[in-house]
C-alpha cells in the first residue's frame, strides 16, 4: 500500500506492507519540500510554479509506486490546497497529468487521521496527552484519555502562514512576535485552557516542523540526534530556542546545532508556537511519534479498527513482537526465553538494583535476541544490535533502544565491559542496568539451549553466601541446558559478589500416579524374584 500526503511544505510518500494484526513493514520513503503553500495565505490562490513542482513531485512517487508493486493507493490534500480557490482545479490537474487521484480532506478529517496513528503508535496512557502536530497552514491538536479522543481540533496556525501573516522581517521584531501571541490567545488560548485544566502528562508532536525543533534541542545538549522516533525534548530548552531562533538571521541560525536548512525562515514562528503551547498548556515535556498522517491513511487503507485501546505497555510489546516475527517467524525460542529471563529478573531485581521498569526493557530484549540469525549465524549478537537500533519502535526513547540493542547484543560471546564504546557513552546508571540485564539473559537464553522448551520454569533464591537457581524440568532431561547455563552465570556472580548454583528442582509426582508407579515396581520386583 501507498500513502501520499500533498502538504503545505512538502508532499510525503510512504510505501508499506501493512498485516491485519497492525504491523506496518515500510519498504519505502519519499519527501520532496516544494512549499506548495508559497503565498496562498495572503493571496488565496496557488501559484502556476509550485503547481508545476508538485505535479512532476507526484508523478516521480506514482512512478515508483508502481514499480514497487503497490496494489492500493490514497492521497490526500491538506492545508493549502484546501484553503486555495483554484485548488480543485489543481487536483484534477494531478489526476490527469499523473494518474494519482488526490483527495482533499478537511482539517477534522486530518486531525482524525493524524489521531489513529498516533493511537496505534503508542497506545493508550493513564493520564491525558495533548497531541499536535504541526502542519505549515494548520495544527491539529486532540486530547488523548486512555487510548480515547476527548476532542479534536483543527486550527489556522502552521508555521508557513503564521510566518507570512505576522514576521515580516527576519529576525522578527518584538511587535511582530507581541502580535504573534496576542493571535494564539485568541485561537489557541481557550484549547489549550481545556487541556490544562485536564493535567496533561505531556504533549506528543508529530510533523517536520516539531521534529526540526527537537532535533535541535537534542543537538544542543549534546545528544545523538540519528533516531528521533519517542526522543524527548524539555518545555525549558524549547523556550530556550525560541529565544535564540528570533534574534539571529538565517545565516547565523543556520550555524545552530542540528538546524535544518530547508526550515530556516519558518524557525522563529514555529519555535515560538511551541514554546506558546508548552507554556500555556503547562506542560514539561515533548514527546515525537513518527507516525502522523501518512501512517493513519495506510491504517484506514488496511480497514484496520480505529483507536487503540491498548495500553502504552501493551503497544509497545506489540512493536517488539511485529519486529520478532518479522526476522524468526513463530520466534518460539524468544518467547521461552523471554518467560525464563522474567523469573529470574523477579528473583534477583533487588540485589542488583534494578528498577521496576527496566523489567519490560529485559522482556523485549529476550523476544529480539536472536533476530541477527536472518543476516548470518557468525556474529548474529551484534546483527541483532543493529537490527534493534534501525528498526521501528514507535513510544520507545532513544536510551530504551539502546538499553534494549546493547542488552541483546550481550546475551552470548563476550561479557559486555563498561569500557565498550557503546557502553561508555552512557550514564553510569544506565551502563550498571545493560549489564545487569544482559547477566540474566545470558542465562535465560541458555536454559533454551536446545530450543525445544524443555524447562517448566526457574525460581531464585538469594541469601548472603549465595544465589541459587531452581531449574524445573517438569521430569525431562535438562542436562544439557544445566550444562550451558553454568557457563554463563559468571557476570550474574560478580555483579551479586556471591557465587551462582544451578539446582534441578525434584518434582513430586501426584499420589495417584506415585501409587501406580510403586505397583509397577512391586510387580517387577516379584517377576524378578521368581525367576
Amino acid at each position: 500500500m501507498a500513502a501520499i500526503d500533498v502538504g503545505t511544505n512538502s508532499v510525503h510518500m510512504v510505501i508499506a506492507d501493512v498485516r491485519r494484526d497492525g504491523r506496518i513493514d515500510v519498504v519505502d520513503r519519499m519527501k520532496e519540500m516544494i512549499r506548495l503553500g508559497g503565498d496562498v495565505f495572503r493571496t488565496g490562490r496557488l501559484t502556476a510554479g509550485s503547481m508545476a513542482l508538485a505535479t512532476r513531485t507526484l508523478g516521480t512517487f506514482g512512478r515508483l509506486a508502481r514499480a514497487r508493486g503497490v496494489q492500493r493507493m490514497r492521497a490526500v490534500a491538506t492545508s493549502a490546497v484546501r484553503e486555495a480557490r483554484n485548488g480543485a482545479e489543481f487536483v484534477e490537474r494531478l489526476r490527469r497529468q499523473t494518474g494519482v487521484p488526490v483527495r482533499i480532506i478537511s482539517g477534522i478529517d486530518e486531525a482524525r487521521l493524524i489521531v489513529r496513528a498516533v493511537l496505534h503508535a503508542t497506545g493508550a496512557d493513564e493520564r491525558p496527552r495533548l497531541m499536535v502536530d504541526v502542519g505549515g497552514g494548520s495544527v491539529e491538536l486532540a486530547l488523548l484519555e486512555r487510548g480515547r479522543v476527548s476532542w479534536l481540533a483543527s486550527l489556522p496556525l502552521g508555521v508557513a502562514r503564521l510566518s507570512e501573516q505576522f514576521l515580516a522581517h527576519d529576525p522578527p521584531l518584538p511587535r511582530e512576535l507581541k502580535r504573534l501571541e496576542h493571535h494564539l490567545d485568541e485561537e489557541l488560548g481557550p484549547y489549550l485552557a481545556r487541556a490544562r485544566r485536564m493535567d496533561i502528562a505531556e504533549v506528543v508532536g508529530t510533523s517536520g516542523t516539531i521534529t526540526a525543533l527537537v532535533t535541535m534541542a537534542r543537538a544542543a545538549r549534546g545528544d545523538d540526534t540519528g533516531r528521533l522516533d519517542g526522543a524527548r525534548a524539555s518545555a525549558a530548552e524549547i523556550a530556550r530556542l525560541r529565544r535564540q531562533l528570533v534574534r539571529v538571521d538565517p545565516e547565523r541560525r543556520a550555524e545552530l546545532p542540528g538546524a535544518d536548512s530547508k526550515r530556516l525562515d519558518q524557525l522563529p514562528a514555529a519555535a515560538a508556537l511551541l514554546e506558546y503551547i508548552t507554556r500555556t498548556a503547562r506542560v514539561d515535556t515533548i514527546r515525537l511519534c513518527s507516525w502522523a498522517l501518512r501512517e493513519g491513511l495506510l491504517l484506514e487503507l488496511a480497514k484496520l479498527p480505529f483507536g487503540r485501546r491498548a495500553s502504552a505497555q501493551h503497544a509497545r510489546l506489540g512493536a517488539v513482537e511485529r519486529l520478532a516475527r518479522r526476522w524468526t517467524g513463530d520466534n518460539a525460542h524468544g518467547r521461552q526465553v523471554a518467560r525464563l529471563a522474567m523469573a529470574l529478573f523477579d528473583g534477583t531485581h533487588e540485589v542488583l538494583d534494578l528498577a521496576p521498569e527496566s523489567r519490560d526493557l529485559l522482556q523485549y530484549a529476550a523476544l529480539l535476541h536472536d533476530i541477527g540469525h536472518a543476516v548470518s549465524h557468525d556474529r548474529h549478537h551484534r546483527h541483532t544490535a543493529y537490527l534493534i537500533r534501525n528498526g521501528e519502535f514507535p513510544g520507545f526513547t532513544n536510551r530504551e533502544v539502546e538499553i534494549i540493542a546493547e542488552t541483546a547484543r550481550h546475551h552470548r560471546k563476550q561479557i559486555p565491559k563498561a569500557s565498550t564504546p557503546e557502553l561508555e557513552a552512557m550514564p553510569a546508571k544506565v551502563r550498571r542496568t545493560v549489564r545487569a540485564l544482559a547477566a540474566l539473559l545470558r542465562i535465560a537464553d541458555a536454559l533454551d539451549r536446545t530450543h525445544t522448551g524443555v524447562l517448566r520454569g526457574a525460581a531464585v533464591q538469594v541469601s548472603p553466601a549465595r544465589v541459587v537457581i531452581d531449574i524445573d524440568t517438569g521430569g525431562r532431561d535438562g542436562d544439557l541446558e544445566l550444562w550451558a547455563a553454568e557457563r554463563r552465570v559468571d557476570l550474574l556472580s560478580r555483579l551479586v559478589d556471591r557465587p551462582v548454583r544451578l539446582r534441578v528442582r525434584a518434582k513430586r509426582a501426584p499420589a495417584r500416579r506415585r501409587g501406580r508407579a510403586r505397583a509397577r515396581s512391586s510387580r517387577g520386583r516379584t517377576r524378578t524374584a521368581g525367576g
